[in-house]
């Protein structure tokens, strides 16, 4: 899923040939992204659009030769003057006026053109990777080379045109993965190999072959000395397409603020989102007092404490889980003001809860909607879902540092907050508060049905993910897992990585299982009962899939089966919880089952009632678990969590039944109610105490 959509595209047609065009957001200032080299095109900026458009007009158009712009079929089309004077054309349609310009790679080179040449039209730039046409080349791309025939390519030697016309597709995989000289970048390198074959080695051949054409512009060290904007570079000392040497060259003749990327490649905007916004953040600020953000005060009398707190919101479980931690928290520091960074379906439960939802919440792309469109029939490929996700990841993570920046925040409770983990132990120089990270699972695994190649990702993620903790563990000032170490599943992280059970234990404090609520606190069954309005003479089974849109599927299976366990059991009242997601006049039930849309004490009825049928989420299935409840679970298909890290802690405690969905017609699912209706349980305790044991490990950091 994108994290955000242009409000605006379009075409401009210059000399027959037509550009694509988006524009993002309303600000009254105006960014314009470049398009580098037509082996990528604008999506290429992914990391950047949805961010800057909060505040800023933003244009992105896909260069002639790839994306949904035309490909001209003659070298001459592809001239640095046409390159040029296509910016230009589109920044006349889209009415841009005088830019803020970026460009990555190819694009740095117009954008100083533009800079030197057309001074009117650029504010300032922005240059990541820049190629120039001054400073030291890599020999790999010199015509000579380019043109060269042989027997056989290895290496750069596939930098050649005859190669281009004959195996593109491995000249591109080549390529793309020299962009991204840094570990774990596979998912960058997977996206520009996607983003690769949108144009071909016949149009990329003509790029180089333009070569011939010299531009008409003046584009000596010359060029460059006219330059009066202010400039910011960022370049990798590891960049394989343009030399970190080029950078110091365009920075000496521009008066250009240079920041080296440590260890970087060639395209920072894209394998370091967070620390490449966080640097044009400042430098617009600095420099044209653009991008400014309110910053917290120090000193002087002595203010109120404040955390701010992140629930995952791929379901409600975390949120119930997070607001029991938070009321335990004040108790201990009664001042303690907390506000909540939440996405829908979780701001509906804080809000009935009485809590303090931070208001740029309302502008955090939907984690739980890029779920339900990666998800098939109560199939998700969770931890495909999880990569994919990095768009809408970076945006969010963003708009945290935004709220930080704001807020003066002492503490960061972060419920699996993926980006804030992940981002602050990439560059902890942006770290603004303490963090307590919070998880009730810890690795990756790949499902059967990934093969190699799904062993190799997930061995990757979770390598990076322990060279983060283990070289920054300062990083993290509090980490907990919810549960025991009993409850680590025992596997490895991967291939030469270490066991889950060895390696969690040394970084990770445990609180025990935490409940929103624990149901021992909710008084007799029978009085519950009443409370909720369930009667004495009634056999009550609830059917829920949590707070995404992901178990419709399993509710319609569900439905069909009633009507045969109700033949058996002509006491049995079916309800069915869609969530808030999900509408309920989309299931059509039949007669005599019940469907609600949203129910905030969800957890109660879990307790009073006889049956539940569930998917595999572990919140919802603990909850069953501690009060006692029969339950049947369906996880989902290639959902690596609810199939390993779940199925294991229910194993531990003996509760559930497991069952396949795609296996379980109807006529098994009504027996299984039947039969689980019938049987007594012997579920072992869950703990009542996890939320307090928390909330006292959380106030020692505040």
């Amino acid at each position: 899923m994108r994290a955000k959509l242009p409000s605006t595209e379009g075409f401009v047609e210059r000399d027959g040939v037509k550009l694509h065009y988006e524009i993002y957001g309303e600000g009254p200032q105006t960014m314009v992204f470049l398009p580098p080299w037509a082996i990528v095109h604008s999506r290429v900026y992914k990391a950047q659009l949805p961010y800057f458009s909060e505040e800023f007009r933003c244009i992105a158009y896909d260069g002639r030769g790839n994306g949904k712009s035309d490909r001209p079929c003659d070298a001459s089309a592809y001239t640095l003057d046409n390159y040029v004077a296509d910016a230009l054309a589109v920044m006349d349609a889209t009415e841009a006026g005088s830019a803020i310009v970026v460009g990555l790679s190819f694009a740095g080179l117009i954008a100083c053109i533009l800079a030197a040449h057309h001074p009117e039209r650029v504010k300032a730039t922005v240059l990541v990777g820049t190629m120039a046409s001054i400073g030291p080349g890599y020999p790999y791309t010199k015509m000579q080379h380019f043109r060269a025939h042989r027997e056989r390519f290895e290496g750069w030697d596939k930098f050649n045109r005859e190669y281009w016309l004959t195996n593109y597709p491995d000249f591109a995989e080549h390529f793309i993965g020299n962009i991204y000289s840094e570990p774990h970048s596979t998912k960058q390198i997977e996206d520009g190999i996607g983003w690769a074959r949108d144009t071909s080695g016949q149009v990329l051949a003509l790029t180089v072959e333009a070569r011939a054409h010299p531009p008409e512009l003046d584009v000596s060290e010359a060029m460059y000395r006219k330059i009066r904007c202010p400039v910011l570079m960022i370049h990798g000392d590891n960049d394989q397409i343009q030399p970190h040497a080029r950078a110091h060259a365009v920075a000496e003749l521009t008066g250009a603020e240079l920041v080296t990327v440590a260890g970087g490649g060639h395209n920072p905007l894209g394998r370091f989102p967070a620390k490449s916004n966080a640097l044009i953040v400042d430098f617009l600020d600095r420099r044209l007092g653009l991008a400014g953000r309110k910053t917290k005060t120090t000193g002087g009398a002595r203010r109120a404490k404040k955390a701010l707190y992140l629930s995952s919101p791929i379901g409600l479980g975390h949120g119930r889980r997070d607001i029991a931690i938070a009321r335990e928290l004040r108790k201990l520091h009664p001042d303690l003001q907390v506000d909540w960074l939440a996405q829908d379906p979780v701001t509906r439960l804080l809000e009935v809860s009485g809590e303090r939802i931070h208001p740029l919440s309302a502008r955090l792309a939907s984690e739980s909607r890029h779920i339900e469109l990666e998800s098939g029939e109560h199939d998700l490929h969770a931890f495909q879902a999880i990569r994919r996700m990095d768009e809408v990841l970076i945006a969010n993570f963003m708009i945290f540092q935004d709220a930080m920046q704001e807020g003066g925040y002492d503490l960061v409770i972060a419920d699996e907050a993926w980006d804030i983990d992940h981002y602050w132990h990439e560059h902890p120089e942006l770290k603004k508060a303490k963090l307590a990270w919070f998880t009730d699972f810890v690795g990756f695994v790949p499902m059967p049905a990934g093969g190699d190649h799904e062993a190799f990702l997930t061995a990757d993620y979770n390598a990076e993910m322990i060279e983060h903790v283990e070289r920054r563990p300062g990083v993290r000032d509090l980490a907990i897992f919810v549960g025991s170490p009993e409850d680590i599943a025992p596997l490895s992280f991967g291939r030469d990585l270490p066991a889950m059970r060895d390696w969690v234990p040394r970084h990770f404090d445990f609180a025990g299982y935490i409940i929103g609520e624990h149901p021992c606190t909710f008084g007799s069954r029978a009085e519950l009962r009443r409370s909720v309005g369930y009667r004495p003479d009634q056999r009550v089974c609830i059917v829920t899939v949590g707070g995404s849109g992901v178990g419709a599927h399993l509710i319609r299976r569900v439905l069909q089966a009633y009507p045969l366990a109700a033949a058996r059991l002509p006491e049995l009242r079916m309800i069915v919880v869609a969530g808030p997601r999900i509408d309920p006049a989309s299931l059509d039930p039949p007669q005599g089952v019940e469907v609600r849309a949203f129910v905030p004490d969800l957890d109660r009825h879990l307790a009073a009632c006889d049956l539940a049928l569930v998917q595999g989420g572990l919140t919802t299935c603990m909850e069953l678990t501690a009060a006692g409840t029969p339950f049947l679970y369906f996880p989902l298909k290639n959902h690596f969590e609810q199939n390993f890290h779940v199925a294991h802690r229910l194993d531990r405690y003996g509760a559930g039944k497991r069952m396949d969905y795609v296996t379980s017609t109807p006529d098994m699912i009504a027996e299984a109610m039947v039969a689980a209706l019938q049987t007594p349980t012997r579920f072992s305790p869950v703990e009542t105490d996890g939320a307090a044991v928390a909330a006292r490990m959380l106030a020692d950091l505040i």
